[in-house]
């Protein structure tokens, strides 16, 4: 079997940028829950700030997860052999990202179900460690989405568990964690009021020259090893340089308590590293370890034209009501949250 090299066609092309755009949106939004949730026991002194760090992110958290639906279902519906061959060979990291997804759904819930301490302590750790696992693994998946994979023709796997965790997708998942750990504290500077807020704003001072020296590494090390190794791509130097060069001012508009702008600084890096991640690739869907021959791309793995039709008519006619939704949400619960007594608590997820 010969590795296809049509060029994509005009649907093929917009189906793996609406995919791009929906991953980029899900990495955005979800980037500063996990955060969130790995920044819960460092910056909440007791319960009750604690309360206030969940509930920063009650009201949208599940909504935010909407989008790795979506990018799922239209994975499997446009890219039916990319979708089967990501879950045949990332099988024990998905089911790991998704247990993660689920106790932590499952700990906003019922955390505060019972006035128990250590029952809240227990759900604590449950939102900690859903949040840094996926934060991790979702890093190391789309590094090993560039760098290689051990597929053969066809798509077929031909690797074990141990083939997706070598040291450049080690480096992304690293460098994705204390991203989305960055981006969890800029929002709290944003939603979250005294001490919280406070807290919050140490600790991303603390880590932004780490993020700054794990993002850079791996931004260098995609932007090489796809020139270098698999084939051109369509990123330009530009992008990873300017998303380094925003990172790097990200500890000093945090310490100049300019939120705002702090926020938008490491939204913008989210979307610069997966944007990079996603260029590189293209016109490849997954690459070969084994043989360039074997790379999976595009027209090798999307569906019939027809499918592609009818999914671009349903995306163009549901996705505005979607986008205005989640706007909407975002908008009624805009102020920011505190302390009893001080600010009005929207009701714990």
């Amino acid at each position: 079997m010969f590795a296809v090299t049509a060029s994509p066609s005009g649907l093929e092309q917009l189906w793996f940028a609406l995919i791009g755009v929906l991953w980029l949106g899900y990495f955005f939004l979800e980037g500063f829950d996990f955060g969130v949730g790995v920044l819960l026991p460092f910056v909440a002194r007791d319960d009750v700030d604690r309360r206030v760090v969940i509930n920063s992110i009650g009201p949208v958290w599940d909504g935010n997860e909407v989008w790795l639906l979506v990018a799922g279902g239209a994975t499997f519906a446009a890219f039916p052999l990319w979708y089967a061959t990501v879950f045949s060979g990332f099988y024990l990291a998905l089911f790991v990202v998704l247990a993660a997804l689920i106790v932590r759904g499952i700990a906003f819930e019922f955390r505060h179900r019972r006035d128990d301490a250590r029952w809240r302590r227990a759900w604590d750790r449950a939102i900690f460690w859903g949040s840094a696992l996926p934060a991790l693994l979702w890093g190391v998946a789309f590094a090993d989405f560039v760098h290689g994979v051990p597929i053969v023709a066809g798509g077929a796997w031909t690797g074990t568990f141990f083939d997706l965790v070598k040291p450049y997708a080690l480096l992304g998942g690293l460098a994705t964690l204390s991203l989305f750990t960055l981006h969890g504290a800029t929002y709290l500077g944003l939603k979250a009021e005294d001490p919280v807020r406070e807290n919050a704003r140490a600790v991303g001072q603390r880590l932004a020259p780490v993020t700054f020296v794990l993002v850079t590494a791996f931004l260098g090390w995609t932007y090489l090893s796809a020139h270098a190794w698999h084939h051109v791509g369509l990123v330009p130097p530009l992008l990873p340089i300017l998303a380094v060069g925003v990172l790097a001012a990200v500890g000093w508009l945090i310490g100049e308590r300019m939120e705002g702008w702090a926020f938008v600084a490491t939204a913008f890096v989210v979307l610069a590293l997966f944007t990079t991640l996603l260029l590189d690739l293209y016109p490849n869907v997954l690459v070969s370890s084994v043989r360039t021959s074997y790379d999976l791309s595009i027209v090798a793995s999307a569906s019939h034209p027809y499918t592609l039709k009818v999914m671009s008519w349903v995306a163009l006619i549901f996705t505005p009501f979607v986008l205005v939704y989640q706007g909407w949400t975002y908008w009624v619960f805009k102020k920011r949250v505190g302390r009893p007594g001080r600010v009005e608590q929207p009701t714990e997820a």
